[in-house]
């Protein structure tokens, strides 16, 4: 199959015409098949599972070979495969009409497959009339997009109603939980309402017990408080009284005390005055005994820096004079050493020429020939 360079979806002449030929036979094939579906006035009852179940298998087999076709058509393939494709989808709709025919639907599914088939073949009818006058199946590509549009919407739609119905039935199934539950939190609360009045009733004759009983039990503490009240009031006058006399006492002993007090404030009074005239005197007197000890001081400390000056004068001539000891001492020692060697060295040179002969200790020759 050959495109024109206008339009891609356009097609040759030839192509056109079989094209043509094919989607002729297509709408013949569903004018029949609406002859031969007839929708009866009532129904017995409904077809069973498996003739269902043949059906759809049918009509999505059916929609297979469709969706086929128009692969062929848009990728351009041979006449022959399409022939062959013409031939499976007659093959189709015979099967589909003999299982009609052997098992009749329930009365609105014949109307949805005559309604569709209606719809079918109008649209195949326009494409025909398309493809014979321009040359195109843009018409067939526009309704396919739009119906897939329409079953997608649809198929949401139902999805979505689905779920809206599981919601229903979530929400009624928590409805008759929460009215259960609502039910026995009613009772029970009716019977702690009950419980309660019981306890309020009990409640109430203890209540009016008990004040009958705090009421004598009030005015007999009220009795012995008078009493005791009376009694503590005597107690206190007593202890007032003694109080008194224990108050006067006391004025008295204090008065004789602040004049004693007074007496000896005025007697340490003068011996403070003694005392700081004492202390003031003593003061002037050990200033003027500290200011003497200071130019004593001063005067002693010229006397030790005097004496200290003599002491390293004496010190350094005892240094001397030690060393000179030290050194004469010293002296006498090495001549007293060098005495000793050469005494020695001496003795010994004297045995030497003792011994050899030597010097005037040589022997001597006697005359001969005399």
């Amino acid at each position: 199959m050959l495109l024109t360079s206008d339009s891609p979806l356009e097609l040759c002449a030839l192509d056109a015409e079989h094209v043509a030929a094919v989607l002729e036979d297509c709408v013949d094939q569903l004018a029949v098949l609406g002859s031969i579906i007839t929708i009866p006035e009532t129904m017995a009852g409904s077809a069973p599972n498996n003739s269902m179940d043949e059906i759809a298998k049918l009509l999505n087999g059916q929609k297979h070979l469709e969706g086929r076709y128009e692969e062929l058509v848009l990728n351009d393939r041979h006449s022959s495969e399409m022939a062959g494709l013409k031939q499976n989808m007659k093959s189709s709709a015979q099967a589909l009409m003999k299982s009609v025919k052997q098992n009749p639907l329930a009365a609105e599914n014949l109307i949805k497959l005559q309604q569709d088939r209606e719809y079918l073949q109008l649209l195949v009818s326009e494409c025909l009339e398309e493809v014979t006058q321009e040359g195109s199946f843009e018409g067939l590509i526009r309704a396919t997009v739009e119906e897939r549009e329409k079953k997608n919407k649809l198929q949401e739609t139902i999805l979505r109603e689905e779920d809206a119905r599981k919601n229903v039935r979530a929400l009624q199934r928590q409805l008759l939980d929460l009215k259960k539950s609502k039910e026995v939190e009613i009772q029970s609360r009716n019977e702690m309402i009950a419980h309660l009045k019981d306890q309020l009733q009990e409640t109430r004759a203890k209540t009016s017990m008990e004040r009958k009983y705090i009421e004598k039990e009030c005015q007999v503490q009220k009795v012995m408080k008078n009493k005791q009240c009376t009694m503590t009031e005597t107690e206190l006058q007593t202890e007032l009284e003694n109080l008194q006399v224990h108050m006067d006492e006391e004025n008295k002993v204090n008065k004789e005390t602040e004049m004693w007090v007074k007496k000896h404030h005025d007697q340490l009074q003068e011996k403070v005055e003694y005392w700081m005239d004492k202390y003031e005197r003593e003061v002037d007197q050990k200033s003027e005994e500290l200011s003497n000890l200071k130019g004593s001081k001063a005067n002693i400390l010229l006397k030790l820096q005097e004496l200290t000056l003599k002491y390293q004068e004496y010190e350094e001539v005892v240094m001397e004079d030690r060393a000179q000891k030290e050194k004469a001492k010293k002296a006498a020692e090495k001549a007293e050493l060098e005495i000793r060697c050469a005494t020695k060295i001496q003795a010994w040179w004297k045995g030497v020429m003792v011994r050899r002969g030597l010097g005037q200790y040589a022997k001597k020759k006697g005359k001969k020939g005399k």
